[in-house]
């Protein structure tokens, strides 16, 4: 049988099965990120201290932009936007606006073969660089060897916006070095000055993405969903649902980790419109991302 914990003193969720085969710890009040998770006994997300939640934005929900905004500047059916430059190195707006707003938790189930929860944030006061009201609802499902997290953002705002979103987990391979990255792609988005989007080129994927000692800060442009983690311990496949569909790969200062973010846009998108989705007021946009782990 799978059990949820809430410990209302840190505000933090800790899900399990009978024998911790699976475990998952999520932080409500960063964002509902899901700072833990481990699948058929396999450690695949582990906390990243010393490293700060505030530099990593460990396995935060990135809306309503993922990456970042070019000085955090846009224009929008003519009009200009300005979100805070929350990047000060680059002096660029990052990550978007609800990684570390405080989720609710509004409902839950478990059984002997998973346990759902469902988590929701609302905002209703607008902000001078995104000026809308909206509703973000998380549904997080957690069995042996699949997790998966549905995210619904609904317009609740009187005119349309503009959004992409977008997941940043970081995951643990015993020998990162001997790991690697398949995917279908056949383009890589080509980055500027301050990690600013410039525009694509073609590539060639083949072959599986070895890690090595390589560092990572890019993006791809998938024609697939699916995506596969190999480690020496374990496989790891993404997928995710909807048309738009990038993936980012990270290397952090931290040993053996690096983070595969699927995202529905890219850096800047928007001005470059590259993966830029529009939600007219009372409407509703869902994407949900599944993990599954398979033994070696």
């Amino acid at each position: 049988m799978y059990t949820i914990q809430h410990n209302k003193s840190l505000n933090i969720l800790e899900i399990k099965n009978k024998d911790v085969s699976v475990y998952g710890k999520i932080y409500l009040n960063l964002g509902a990120s899901l700072q833990e998770l481990t699948l058929n006994n396999h450690k695949i997300i582990q906390d990243l201290s010393p490293l700060k939640y505030t530099n990593t934005y460990a396995s935060s929900i990135l809306f309503p932009f993922a990456n970042r905004i070019k000085d955090g500047a846009y224009t929008f059916n003519g009009e200009f936007f300005q979100f805070e430059k929350n990047n000060i190195e680059e002096q660029n707006a990052l990550h978007g606006l609800v990684f570390d707003k405080t989720f609710a938790l509004t409902e839950h189930d478990v059984s002997e073969k998973n346990a759902k929860i469902t988590l929701e944030y609302e905002e209703t006061n607008t902000s001078k660089g995104f000026p809308y009201t909206y509703k973000i609802k998380l549904d997080y499902v957690f069995s042996d060897t699949t997790f998966s997290l549905k995210m619904t953002v609904v317009n609740t705002d009187k005119s349309a916006f503009p959004f992409t979103v977008g997941w940043h987990p970081y995951f643990t391979s015993a020998n990162l070095f001997n790991s690697e990255i398949e995917m279908d792609a056949n383009e890589k988005v080509v980055l500027g000055e301050r990690n600013i989007t410039t525009g694509t080129m073609p590539i060639k994927t083949t072959d599986a993405i070895k890690i090595k000692d390589d560092f990572f800060d890019d993006c791809w442009i998938l024609k697939s969903d699916e995506v596969i983690f190999k480690t020496p311990e374990y496989k790891l496949q993404f997928n995710a649902t909807g048309n738009n569909n990038f993936i980012q790969a990270y290397t952090p200062p931290k040993k053996n980790t690096i983070a595969i973010e699927p995202t529905t846009g890219v850096s800047d998108s928007f001005n470059n419109k590259i993966g830029l989705n529009i939600l007219e007021p009372n409407q509703t946009y869902n994407i949900t991302w599944t993990l599954n782990i398979h033994e070696n």
